[in-house]
This record gives C-alpha cells, sequence and structure tokens, in this order.
C-alpha cells in the first residue's frame, strides 16, 4: 500500500526545469527593488576593479616599452630656450613684428602644455580604487566631471560597452526606487502633515473642509437660482411652461454646482472614518514640500562637502547642484580629500560621497514624481472647473 501511494507521489521536475525556475527566481529578485540597489552597487565596484587593472597595466607596459615618454618635460625652460634662440637670431630686431610674432607663439604653446598637463593629472595616481570608482559612477549617472578619462585603447573601448550597459541599469535604479521613495514620502505626508497619525485631529480637519466645500457649494447654488431667475424674468411669456423651463434649469444648475464640489455631504463618523483610513496614492504632495526637500538635501551635502573638502557653503551647494543635476562641469570635483593616491585605500568620506550621490538621485527624481502627481492633479481640477463653467453658460 505504502508503495503504491509513493507511487502516486508527484515526481520531481527535471534538473534542467529546477535550473530554469532557480534562475527565473533570480531574476525577478534582481529586477526588484533590493536587487537594483545591490546590483547598482555591484556593477560600479566591479567597474572600478576593470579600470583600475586596464589602466595600471597598460601605464606599467607602455613604462617598459617607451619609458622617454615618461620623463619629466621642462616646460619653462624649453620655452625659455626657444626665446633666447629667437632673440640671439634677431638681435638687431629689424624685424620686430615678426619677432614678437614668434615669441607669442611660443608662449601660446607654453601655456598650452601647462594647461593639458595640469588637465591630463598624473597617469596612474588618478586611478587608485577610489578613483575609479568614481569614474565608474560618473559614466553610469551621465554626470561626467571628465578629471578622470582613461588614457588607453583597452580603457576608452571598455569605458563604452560599460556605459551602454550601466546607463539603462541606473535608469531602471532611479524609476523602481524613486517610486518606493515617493511612496514611502506619501505615507510620511500623510500621517504628519495631515495629521492621519492623530484620529482627533484628522477628523477636525475633514469636518472643517467639508463645512466650506458645504458652504461654497450653497453659495454656487444661490447664484444659479438668481442667474436662472433673472433670464426667466426676460422671457417674453410666464407660462407654466416657462415656470417649469426655470425650475428644471435651476435644478439642473444645483446639479452641475454639486457636481463641481464632488465631495459627500454626509459628516457621518463612517464616512470620516473611511477618509482618513484611505489609500495614500489618492494624495498629492505640494510642490512647495518638494521644493523644500530638494533645497535641504542640497543644502545638508554642502555641509558635507564643505567639512571633506574645505569648500565654502556657496561651493558645496553649487557642487550638489551640478552633479545631482547630472549637468557635471568639472570644475568642482571631490579631491584630495576624497580621492587617495594610495591603490588600496578607500576613506569612509568618499564612500559617504558615493552614498550622498547615488541617494541624491533617487531622491532628485522622487521629488520629480511627486511634482508632476500635483501638477497633473491641478491640470484636471482647472479641466474640471472650465467644463462647468461652460455647462452653466449653456444650459
Amino acid at each position: 500500500m505504502s508503495s503504491r501511494r509513493s507511487s502516486f507521489r508527484r515526481k520531481e521536475k527535471p534538473a534542467f526545469e529546477r535550473f530554469k525556475d532557480h534562475c527565473r527566481h533570480f531574476t525577478a529578485f534582481m529586477f526588484s527593488n533590493v536587487g537594483i540597489i545591490l546590483l547598482v552597487t555591484f556593477y560600479t565596484i566591479g567597474g572600478a576593479f576593470i579600470f583600475q587593472a586596464i589602466e595600471i597595466f597598460e601605464y606599467e607596459r607602455l613604462k617598459l616599452e617607451t619609458p622617454h615618454r615618461f620623463i619629466a618635460r621642462n616646460f619653462s625652460g624649453e620655452a625659455l630656450t626657444q626665446i633666447w634662440e629667437l632673440t640671439s637670431e634677431n638681435i638687431s630686431f629689424y624685424n620686430h613684428q615678426a619677432y614678437m610674432r614668434r615669441v607669442n607663439e611660443v608662449l601660446l604653446e607654453y601655456q598650452r602644455a601647462i594647461v593639458k598637463k595640469q588637465l591630463k593629472g598624473p597617469d596612474v595616481e588618478q586611478w587608485s580604487f577610489s578613483g575609479a570608482f568614481l569614474y565608474s559612477l560618473t559614466v553610469i549617472t551621465t554626470i561626467g566631471y571628465g578629471n578622470i578619462t582613461p588614457h588607453s585603447e583597452w580603457g576608452k573601448l571598455v569605458t563604452i560597452l560599460y556605459a551602454i550597459i550601466g546607463m539603462p541599469l541606473f535608469l531602471l535604479y532611479l524609476s523602481n526606487i524613486g517610486d518606493v521613495l515617493a511612496k514611502s514620502f506619501k505615507w510620511i505626508y500623510s500621517k504628519v502633515c495631515l495629521c492621519r497619525i492623530c484620529p482627533g485631529v484628522a477628523k477636525r480637519r475633514i469636518i472643517r473642509e467639508r463645512r466650506k466645500m458645504r458652504q461654497l457649494a450653497r453659495a454656487l447654488q444661490m447664484h444659479d437660482m438668481e442667474n436662472a431667475r433673472g433670464s426667466s424674468s426676460y422671457s417674453s411669456s410666464t407660462s407654466t411652461t416657462t415656470s417649469n423651463s426655470s425650475s428644471t434649469e435651476c435644478s439642473r444648475s444645483s446639479r452641475h454646482s454639486s457636481s463641481l464640489v464632488d465631495i459627500p455631504f454626509s459628516g457621518s463618523d463612517s464616512d470620516i472614518e473611511r477618509e482618513i483610513r484611505g489609500s495614500t496614492d489618492e494624495i498629492t504632495v505640494p510642490v512647495t514640500v518638494c521644493i523644500f526637500v530638494m533645497v535641504g538635501y542640497i543644502l545638508w551635502g554642502a555641509l558635507l562637502f564643505g567639512r571633506w573638502e574645505d569648500w565654502n557653503y556657496l561651493d558645496g551647494s553649487y557642487f550638489c547642484l551640478i552633479s545631482l543635476s547630472s549637468i557635471g562641469f568639472g570644475d568642482l570635483v571631490p579631491g584630495d580629500r576624497v580621492i587617495t593616491a594610495d591603490r588600496d585605500k578607500v576613506e569612509v568620506s568618499f564612500i559617504l560621497c558615493a552614498v550622498y550621490l547615488l541617494l541624491g538621485m533617487a531622491v532628485i527624481a522622487m521629488c520629480f514624481n511627486l511634482m508632476q502627481e500635483q501638477v497633473v492633479h491641478n491640470i484636471r481640477a482647472i479641466k474640471r472647473g472650465f467644463k462647468a463653467c461652460f455647462r452653466c453658460r449653456s444650459s
């Protein structure tokens, strides 16, 4: 009997089917909210190791093959030597204009060489783990400061492939995390700012709002009735049919005014309790609150970077705004306090800098999402008001 029951037991799936199920579950987890965060984090860390290995390897290889390229040039000495040779050739100054033109060309070439050297920076010191991580982060976030750039051909090729995969991944991160933060912020806003956490305060607020709406509806009804009476007084005949039409117009206008308000007038406790416990999806956060959140986050970042980089408050705010908006001019970048010359050393301030940028861009996406909902809600309200006005005029 037991053998017969065991024969009726469900057969185990083949190994390939189990492998497909595990891959399906793994893919679903990786594209969930937690999975997206882990995926972006490990993708950036992996990119940092890859770029660091490529650039350091290419630097060491070129240093062995062409050592003369890495000898520090004395640009000042070369410029002074060229000017001295020009002066010795034109000792009598028989052609003063040609002499000044050639000297200006030498000085201009000297300036360009110095500027190029400063922009290029050290060849290998910038590719510490901190610098490579910052480079990977600026690639996928499209900030692109420009202070760290690959010099090898393999580094440029890997950057292209890395950006093709990383940019859509980061956009997916902004979309998912922005929605989660928006729902969380709407819940906090409903509990704190709308006093849903205190039922008594929320009940009194809803009663006040309904009383105001009821008064507005009555005023609109009285105004529509007066308009209907005025139009009926100017009519030529005062028959029963016209009185019936005026009464129908009054009732119709009253219905329009009540539909304009579009709220229940019942003040029962059950309706109020239902509205208090309503879903947070119906709540719209004001635009001013979203702007206050963005400004507060930028000012908080200005304090942090001002402490790490010795920037003043204006420079810190300017850097945070340029970075979080993904403009990335590159005139202010995390410098010596964050990016270290040690290849294996990672400072805590640098990790906080990366977390600030990743979280900040998600906060900006959240605020834009909430502002879009508020604007759409206001446009729909204006549209309903215009429709009600045109219906009143046509009636």
